[in-house]
This record gives structure tokens, C-alpha cells and sequence, in this order.
């Protein structure tokens, strides 16, 4: 017999991203019980707004090292 959470976890990851992140979230969130739903799923809304806003182009992201960099200057 098949282990059913490895055949789960093979259709989950066949999930679009959204729906993949959504999924993680809630399992995440099932670990948890005494996490703010309501923060939880204002925290999710905004990182599919975010992650919209770069995948549409809208927006760019900063590469890392441009970061640490800005960082490492203003910290000087």
C-alpha cells in the first residue's frame, strides 16, 4: 500500500504557487493553534500582493547583495 502523505505531498506539489503557498500557510498555521488567524491571513494577502506586483512587473526587486551593501554603509 502507497503511503498516502507522500501521494498528498506529490498533488500538493504539482499545485500552482499560489495555491501551493496558500496550503503551506494553512498547514503551517495548523501547528499553531494559538497564532492570529486574522494576522496570519493579512500577513498571506500581502505577500501575494507583493509577489503579484513583481511577477506583473509593476514593481522590481533589489538584488541581495545591493541590500546587505546599503545596509553595511548605512551602519557604518
Amino acid at each position: 500500500m502507497a503511503d498516502p502523505g507522500r501521494e498528498l505531498e506529490s498533488k500538493a506539489l504539482k499545485l500552482p504557487r499560489k495555491e501551493r503557498a496558500r496550503l503551506a500557510e494553512r498547514l503551517i498555521s495548523s501547528l499553531d493553534p494559538d497564532s492570529d488567524a486574522d494576522a496570519d491571513k493579512l500577513w498571506l494577502e500581502e505577500a501575494e500582493r507583493r509577489l503579484d506586483e513583481l511577477e506583473s512587473g509593476r514593481t522590481r526587486g533589489i538584488p541581495a547583495a545591493e541590500v546587505f551593501e546599503k545596509a553595511r554603509s548605512t551602519l557604518r
